[in-house]
């Protein structure tokens, strides 16, 4: 199914906030995982470590076990993250280069990096930097993270603020990676990407699969059951 044009039905009237998404995507992180947060609504995803977890946060200008945000008007502005924003260190934190930061990131060092997405095609391609000739085009460290780490998450809602589909049969807008990614938590759904095609794993329990189907731009695969989509109330 090819829907990238499309304007679809998008059950706006069941979905996520973006701090449901970043709670559900926090649920996967492993302890003690190396985890890259994109700048912007990723961010969120440090907050909701699940008890008796504690993943070690790298941000690529340069530290790596980054902690809580400061409180208002306690910032450190020698302290921030790659999306400017002020943060707290956790006790042995590292401070390095941002050359070092990089070839953590290219040397594999990394198990998650959690981005946000313009677009994510069902063989695993990701857009995210840039909407056509919009904007000044800034793609950061995305293009060597979506490579370097062992696995990449994207949290996204389904579709756009206009009701077109987010996740696509293939990319319409530039490519930040081929390939790269492996999971897709949405406002609506839990996707997987396995061979070149997107499965199902949660769902909203309001929705049908059918209307899930009619919001997304490729063909949505069910391998075994689906679960329920069950987050914190907003």
């Amino acid at each position: 199914m090819s829907g990238e044009t499309q304007t679809l039905d998008t059950r706006e009237d069941i979905k996520l906030s973006n701090t449901q998404i970043a709670w559900r995507a926090a649920q996967d992180i492993e302890d003690g995982a190396y985890i890259n947060l994109g700048i912007g609504f990723p961010e969120m995803v440090a907050r909701y470590q699940p008890p008796g977890r504690q993943a070690i946060f790298h941000t690529e200008n340069g530290i790596l076990d980054f902690g809580e945000p400061p409180a208002a008007g306690e910032e450190d502005w020698d302290l921030i993250n790659a999306g400017k924003k002020a943060v707290t260190v956790k006790p042995g934190a590292a401070f390095f280069h941002h050359a070092d930061s990089f070839a953590m990131v290219r040397g594999g060092h990394l198990n998650v990096a959690i981005l946000g997405a313009y677009q994510v095609a069902e063989n695993g391609d990701l857009a995210n930097w840039r909407v056509g000739s919009k904007g000044v085009p800034a793609v950061g460290g995305a293009m060597d993270l979506v490579h370097g780490a062992k696995q990449v998450f994207v949290i996204t809602e389904h579709v756009t603020k206009d009701g077109k589909p987010k996740l696509v049969s293939k990319c319409t807008f530039p490519l930040t990676g081929v390939g790269c990614i492996t999971r897709v938590y949405t406002s609506h759904a839990v996707i997987d990407i396995a061979d070149g095609r997107f499965v199902l794993r949660e769902k909203l329990a309001a929705m049908t699969i059918e209307e899930l189907q009619a919001m997304t731009g490729a063909q949505l695969h069910v391998d075994g059951a689906v679960a329920d989509l069950v987050v914190p109330a907003r």
